[in-house]
């Protein structure tokens, strides 16, 4: 038979596992989905995903693509594999794609949901879901914030190191878009909030470090000038300390 591309929509809680990537050692969501296949498949496949995820990161649509020579119609490979798949992760979707289909590069956009709650006592059932940020917050100063990301600007401010090779002359550096940058309070609980970014890309811990740094002025630890002057100091020292990873969640996949 031809040679498929197939794409998966997937959704897993990350908290068992050691972020998307395969690794040597340790379990991550990529390895365990990619076992799955070839049980199915009786092929060694290899899943490109849409991008990567850090330990404890979740996803409610996660992309992820694979070609393979199997019949097996994207029905069936649905049901395999949530058959198969430990219940921590579960298959939403398979779609056949043009042959020229790839998880990562043909993908335009994603988007991202940051959880978190200010009360000074958490609920330990939301302890690997929603970061704790005890103390007053202002929904309002960190809407300013955000507003200052959108549209296409260098983040370098909130730029992890290793996220890209920075001797590299070409492509676009740290320069992004983001289309959307809002948060909004959960109406049953005043104190927990969520911060949805969507962009063209995201730098490593983009997400994280920009949450990090609206949370600390939204407590009024600096003003909403002096996060503008963060963000176009170009510099990630300026910035404030990464946010958790188990409170970002991968929500959409553009194509």
């Amino acid at each position: 038979m031809s040679v498929r591309c197939l794409k998966l929509i997937i959704a897993f809680d990350g908290s068992s596992y050691c972020g998307w990537q395969r690794q040597l050692t340790d379990s991550t969501i990529q390895s365990v989905i990619e076992g799955c296949l070839k049980t199915m498949t009786q092929e060694s496949i290899t899943l490109h995903g849409a991008g990567r995820t850090d330990a404890g990161v979740h996803a409610l649509g996660m992309a992820a693509s694979f070609s393979t020579h199997s019949a097996i119609a994207s029905h069936g490979l649905l049901k395999g594999l949530n058959r198969l798949l430990p219940r921590d992760i579960r298959i939403l979707a398979v779609t056949e794609e043009r042959d020229d289909f790839h998880a990562r590069f043909s993908c335009v956009g994603k988007e991202y949901c940051y959880k978190f709650s200010c009360a000074s006592i958490m609920y330990p059932g939301d302890r690997l879901y929603m970061a704790h940020f005890p103390g007053d917050f202002d929904q309002n100063i960190a809407q300013q914030c955000l507003d200052l990301l959108v549209g296409e600007h260098d983040f370098l401010s909130f730029e992890a190191v290793g996220s890209r090779d920075r001797s590299f002359d070409g492509g676009r550096g740290a320069v992004r878009t983001i289309f959307r940058a809002e948060i909004k309070c959960d109406p049953a609980h005043e104190s927990h909030y969520a911060i949805t970014i969507a962009g063209d890309g995201f730098l490593r811990h983009m997400v994280r470090n920009i949450v990090g740094t609206v949370i600390r002025t939204a407590q009024g630890k600096r003003t909403v000038n002096e996060f503008a002057a963060v963000f176009a100091s170009k510099d990630r020292s300026c910035a404030d300390a990464t946010a958790p990873a188990h409170g970002l969640i991968l929500t959409e996949v553009f194509y």
